[in-house]
């Protein structure tokens, strides 16, 4: 994994690519609907603002991130969809300048956090450069539904490997998480970078495996595309299933997105 110096840097530099796409839009844009169901370009980013204010409070005081604990359990199914909601109400200028401050905040908070910390979250425990390893999969998967919204195609970077990462180590949560027993051993995986280079984890003589391009790897695990529509192949019966249920954002199964072809 990259020290957490690069990771918060690939972090920003993720956010401002998607600051790009919306800091443009006239105010009556922001109410573009998205391939999410029922949000708008506004809910998308005021989603990416109020999961930087959770993971700023994790990072800083147990003690508030404990009481918003405490709501998400009194709510489980509404409280991530209840802080989108509300903060789309915003005045696009002002969304976008809380989101600009989250942003900053963000980095600062997790570039002081001392080596070694467990940060609290709504999973498991996780250290600084997960959280914003986790951060940066949330800003690129929520910048894909914008650009989506917009008709743009995105030019696919090396931040991605930081994605297909966080989309590898979720295997086993993945499975668990749909009440499955996750497989014992490791998979291959192996990527191709947007440069031609190829990503590798796992044993080279694991029993099964998954290869493709990256792009539609990170594509699959945000379930921002339906299987059907990637390059994405495995090799092994226990491979394939994970295919089929890959998810590398915490929280219940996502719905997912239908084929195009269907």
């Amino acid at each position: 994994m990259p020290d957490l110096t690069s990771l918060l840097a690939d972090l920003t530099a993720e956010g401002d690519a998607l600051d790009a796409l919306v800091a443009p839009l006239p105010a009556s844009a922001w109410a573009t609907p998205t391939p999410a169901e029922g949000w708008t370009i506004a809910h998308q980013i005021a989603h990416l603002a109020w999961t930087d204010d959770q993971s700023i409070a994790a990072a800083t005081d147990e003690e508030a991130f404990n009481g918003i604990i405490a709501e998400a359990l009194a709510d489980p199914d509404g409280f991530v969809e209840a802080g989108a909601a509300k903060g789309a109400t915003d005045d696009p200028d002002r969304l976008l300048e809380r989101w600009r401050a989250g942003r900053r905040r963000i980095v600062e908070a997790l570039a002081a956090v001392p080596a070694g910390t467990r940060l609290p979250w709504f999973g498991p425990p996780m250290g600084a450069a997960s959280m914003a390893t986790a951060r940066l999969m949330e800003t690129w998967a929520h910048g894909q539904d914008v650009a989506d919204a917009l008709g743009l195609r995105r030019e696919p970077t090396g931040r991605l490997r930081h994605v297909a990462h966080i989309g590898v180590r979720t295997r086993n949560f993945a499975f668990n998480v749909r009440g499955l027993t996750p497989p014992d051993a490791e998979f291959r995986v192996t990527l191709t970078s947007p440069d031609g280079e190829e990503w590798t984890w796992g044993p080279e003589d694991a029993a099964q495996s998954v290869t493709g391009p990256a792009l539609d790897f990170c594509l699959l695990v945000t379930q921002r595309r339906n299987r059907a529509d990637l390059a994405v192949t495995a090799d092994g019966p226990d491979a394939d299933r994970w295919l089929d249920v890959a998810q590398a954002f915490a929280g219940p199964p996502g719905p997912g997105r239908p084929a195009a072809s269907g």
